[in-house]
């Protein structure tokens, strides 16, 4: 594997990562909430600097219907991303608390709230539509026979996607993108661990989604 590669996957990692306990906010705390998302700034903008390419091809070359949901997939992410960072400059307390900012904090407090519900959703979608990537990796390091590892990925995938169903559901995934409440609500009680793993399940029915969505499309632009 080429080194260009190691980092862009290395990146996406610990994008994901960050992401997941970012959902977390207030169990992870404020601060360690604000640091993480400087943290997500600085791993978007090397994300789309170790893309450039692409960005570069953006106007050339046939739009197929896969293309088209893929340009628009990551312009939506990046707008989503763009508001939920503005937003959160605004309402930083802690580290960027120095910035001389007056806005509306109820707008800002909105604003964040639906960029990052709808931000995490469309960034597992792209995950998704990108995850044939991830499963040559694992086949390429994984011992076992490439027909059994298929279905045995195939298995992890349902289950994941099965559970990820009922945890957008009872953690009220819909209700926060919409804006149908106004306020996260967080049990303090609850380990971190148990909400990391709910979002991680909802992020795997996503990828689940976006992974064989576009195995379809790909399917019938081939035709």
């Amino acid at each position: 594997m080429k080194l260009i590669m190691k980092v862009k996957i290395t990146v996406d990692i610990c994008m994901v990562i960050v992401l997941l306990f970012l959902m977390s906010y207030s169990i992870a705390g404020d601060v360690v909430h604000e640091w993480l998302g400087i943290g997500m700034f600085i791993l978007f903008i090397l994300h789309h600097a170790l893309n450039i390419k692409w960005w570069s091809s953006i106007i050339k070359g046939r739009y197929t219907m896969f293309r088209i949901i893929q340009t628009v997939l990551v312009i939506t992410v990046l707008l989503a991303m763009a508001g939920s960072m503005a937003s959160g400059v605004i309402l930083s307390r802690h580290v960027l608390a120095f910035l001389p900012i007056n806005t509306s904090m109820s707008f800002a407090r909105k604003l964040h709230m639906a960029c990052a519900y709808w931000g995490f959703i469309l960034m597992s979608l792209h995950l998704g539509i990108h995850w044939c990537i991830i499963t040559g990796i694992i086949k390429k390091f994984v011992k076992a026979q490439p027909q059994a590892l298929t279905w045995m990925l195939r298995i992890i995938a349902i289950i994941t996607a099965s559970y990820g169903i009922y945890a957008f559901i009872k953690r009220e995934i819909p209700d926060y993108m919409f804006m149908k409440i106004q306020f996260v609500f967080f049990n303090f009680e609850e380990l971190l661990l148990l909400f990391i793993l709910d979002y991680l399940a909802v992020m795997g029915l996503f990828v689940f989604i976006g992974h064989y969505a576009s195995t379809i499309i790909k399917k019938i632009n081939s035709h």
